[in-house]
Order: C-alpha cells, then structure tokens, then sequence
C-alpha cells in the first residue's frame, strides 16, 4: 500500500481521473490518505480522516511511508485560524485554512505560525460555525472560501475533534436523535429530506430555534418543526427530518 499527504493548501478530489470531473470533496494542509490505485498523472485516494474516496493531482500529493501513516493517526492538530501561514522549506510563505492538519507541518519541513485547537468541548461548536458565515457555497467543498452543507458541518466538528463522515446522509447515521426540538442544543445537528425521504442537507442547531447552514452560503435561519424558515424570503426552504445529537 502507498500513502500520501496534501502538501498544499486546498487540493480538488475528483470523481474521476480527470481536470473536468466533478469535484467530490477537498483536501487540506495536512490531509494523509492511502494510494489506491494510479494512473497517468492522477492517483486515487481514501482520505483516513473519513474513507472517502476520489481522485487527485500526483503533483499535489507528498508521498509518506506506512509508519509515518500511522504516526499521523495518532494525531490530531488543526489550526482554528480563519486563514494561517506557512512557512515552507524554502522560506516562502503560504496560506492555510481553517482545520487544516498542521501537525504535519514538521514531517513537511514547513513551520506554522497560527493557533491550533485544545482539547473537545461542544459550547464551542457554535463559536467555531461562526467563522464559516457567509462562506461562498460550493459542492465538495471544505474551505471557508467554498464549502457545501455536508463539508460544513464536517469541519466544524473536525476542529473539535470529533469525526463526521463526509455526505450529509452518512452523518444522519451518527449520534442519537432527539424526539423533540425543544430538546434540541446548540451544536446539534438537523438533517432535512427530499420528498422521497432522502437526506439532502444538514445544519448546526443554535440557541432559541435558529440554525447555520450552508445554503447558497454559510447563513442563520430560523428553524422549527417543519424545518427552515428562510429569513429572506420568508418561506420554508427544507423539510425537517431529525435532530440528532452527536456527543
């Protein structure tokens, strides 16, 4: 088996070997995955923070051994800067993102100069979302400067250091759900369906039924037992499925 990790700021994981192909979801700083296949140019990737699968630039990937793989999931250190700097080997610098894992930093030869998150704790849930407002959408996106509902909510719990999978219906399969949104607590996460009953979309649960989600961007709404209630257009924009607690 090869290993490699993202040596770059934000890199596109793509459904297919291909430049054109949709962008599935991203790596940050830091990202270490297993090499599953290769081809010309493009290498296919299982990120280890969440199994998922896609495919990437071989230029943008720094190839590790096993060992160092496995040193890696043993740590856990991602900046809580909205953007932090790098400095790389040869002393120039470079941009990072919130969540980024700059533990790698020193298996890189690059130093980071930005704050880096302590240990777990669920009333700061909210306060990291928050760093997230009016973040642009983008599908497979995981940066502040493009991110989709899923991604969202994934790198928010990241930085607490708590693992959400990637998809919006694979977290709805996490945590306990909650019979009532009066019991619902800032944190919490809200999943929404489509008329068939598919998971489409998730939010994080604020304080006196508001929500932020990633809807066009990173934005507040109003929430209730019928789902969210747009603020703007002052209509119901998705249909609650279940509230769930997931710590």
């Amino acid at each position: 088996m090869l290993y490699g990790i993202c040596p770059l700021s934000v890199v596109p994981v793509r459904a297919d070997a291909n430049d054109t192909s949709e962008m599935v979801t991203q790596l940050l700083y830091g990202d270490h995955f297993e090499i599953t296949e290769t081809r010309p140019k493009w290498i296919k990737i299982r990120i280890a923070f969440d199994s998922y699968n896609g495919w990437i630039d071989e230029k943008q990937a720094f190839k590790i051994d096993e060992l160092t793989f496995q040193n890696l999931q043993k740590k856990s250190t991602y900046s809580t800067d909205l953007i932090g700097l790098m400095t790389t080997s040869s002393n120039q610098l470079m941009p990072v993102c919130i969540g980024s894992a700059v533990h790698s930093s020193e298996l890189l030869s690059h130093h980071f100069d930005g704050s880096t998150n302590a240990k777990y704790n669920k009333t700061q849930l909210v306060d990291t979302a928050m760093l997230y407002l009016n973040s642009p959408y983008l599908w497979g996106g995981k940066s502040p400067f493009g991110i989709d509902c899923s991604g969202f909510t994934q790198m928010v719990y990241k930085i607490s250091l708590i693992h959400l999978h990637r998809d919006a219906y694979q977290q709805a399969k996490q945590g306990q759900a909650l019979s009532f949104i009066e019991e619902s607590e800032p944190g919490d996460l809200a999943f929404f369906d489509n008329e068939e009953g598919h998971i489409i979309h998730v939010g994080i649960m604020m304080k006196d039924n508001y929500i932020i989600h990633a809807h066009g961007q990173v934005r507040i709404d109003r929430i209730d037992h019928y789902g969210i209630f747009n603020v703007d257009t002052n209509r119901y924009s998705h249909n609650l499925r279940v509230i769930k607690k997931i710590v």
